[in-house]
């Protein structure tokens, strides 16, 4: 089965108050120790794979370069990257190659880079068009750079785009986020992403409002029920305009989903490269269902060289996989596919949970296929729980 590659660049030129990632503001002096370093993971890829018991294919149908920002890399330094994905893997012709873009970060050279280098869709983080609320997390653009980002990429041949949205951000309103939907609508970019602002200790803004405080606009954040609205709005005006969710948090018109990241929900394999860039691979011994690999989340830790940390997938813990990751996505979990994997027995173990929320009208039943409801989408976290406490009960 090809692969998935990621190639992980953590460099900003600010750090968002929302964000959670490992990602940061850093001197470009690391950028070319950074690069070295990801190009010889990338060569070394075949090796790392078989060392740590994971079956290697060379073929690959996607490259996705996240963030952090891989537009404030040199071009260069972009193609070098390309270069050895290209030299050590084989890329198919119509390979899906997607570059993650923060608006006013796409210079002309970059563009020409990206052309270069095959990049045939873009997702720019956006996250608001009221400038008021995207200048309130730390975001540097306005909402004419956006369009004009937008307009550049069509001139130049990129038309598969996406645009990220955040439902929650500080000072955002119904009136301010209808906005928003509307004029990414009016953008006819074929695919957008609507997350919900995340709540936790690994942000700045999150850790303000876990405290009750007032930094980072924190006391201008919409409350949860807000953010619900926000998030049914989303789904109700994208879905209106023919950009139809096919997964909790993503949106598309038809022919644009995005293959790189189904591979995750859909559990195919995928190599990382870079800080935090995780891996899964099917395992070559016959007890295991998988291996997925960690590289440390410190950029220094990282360019010194330590090894990913290795974490086995039993046959137990791929099915709960399934049931989280497959649940994401509108289509559900084809119960016979699964029965057929991993045994009718040990799909038996789930049937009181699935009728349990099914009866919660979280969960519906269509023949072999169970997905989630509108409202088991608003309490999925709560969903995949009840799954991996139904594995974790028989072991």
């Amino acid at each position: 089965m090809p692969l998935g590659i990621y190639i992980s660049v953590p460099f900003c030129r600010t750090k968002c108050s929302y964000c959670n990632f490992a990602s940061d503001v850093f001197s470009r002096a690391v950028f070319e120790k950074y690069v070295d370093r990801v190009c010889a993971d990338i060569e070394n890829a075949r090796q790392t794979a078989t060392r740590m018991g994971g079956q290697f294919d060379p073929s690959v149908d996607s490259i996705y370069l996240g963030g952090g920002t891989p537009t404030l890399m040199e071009a260069t330094q972009l193609e070098r990257i390309f270069a050895a994905i290209r030299s050590n893997f084989e890329v198919e012709r119509n390979a899906e190659i997607t570059v993650e873009c923060a608006p006013g970060t796409l210079t002309d050279v970059g563009l020409e880079s990206l052309l270069r280098c095959g990049v045939n869709r873009v997702s720019l983080g956006v996250q608001s068009l009221v400038d008021q609320e995207a200048a309130a997390v730390g975001r540097l653009h306005k909402r004419t750079i956006v369009l004009a980002d937008i307009d550049r990429l069509r001139a130049s041949g990129i038309t598969n785009i996406n645009v990220d949205l955040i439902a929650g951000l500080p000072h955002q309103t119904a009136q301010s986020w209808e906005y928003s939907l509307a004029e990414t609508v009016a953008t006819n970019v074929p695919h957008v992403s609507v997350y919900m602002l995340e709540v936790d200790e690994d942000s700045r803004l999150g850790r303000e409002l876990l405290a009750g405080g007032t930094r980072y606009h924190a006391h201008s954040v919409p409350d949860e029920e807000a953010m619900t609205d926000f998030y049914l709005a989303a789904c109700g005006s994208m879905n209106a305009a023919k950009i139809e969710q096919y997964e909790i948090s993503n949106f598309a018109r038809e022919g644009f989903k995005s293959g790189h990241n189904l591979k995750y929900w859909k559990r195919q394999p995928y190599l990382g490269f870079g800080v935090d860039a995780h891996s899964m691979l099917l395992s070559s011994a016959p007890d295991l269902d998988a291996v997925r690999l960690a590289p440390s989340d410190s950029l220094e830790q990282y360019v010194s060289g330590a090894d990913p940390q290795r974490t086995p997938v039993t046959r137990e813990a791929a099915m709960e996989e399934n049931f989280f990751l497959g649940l994401r996505l509108n289509q559900g979990v084809n119960l016979a596919d699964l029965a057929l994997r991993f045994g009718h027995e040990a799909m038996g173990r789930t049937n009181a949970v699935i009728r349990e929320l099914i009866e919660c009208e979280l969960m519906e039943r269509d023949e072999d296929f169970i997905r989630l409801t509108s409202r088991g989408r608003l309490l999925s976290n709560e969903v995949f729980e009840r799954f991996m406490v139904a594995e974790s009960v028989v072991r």
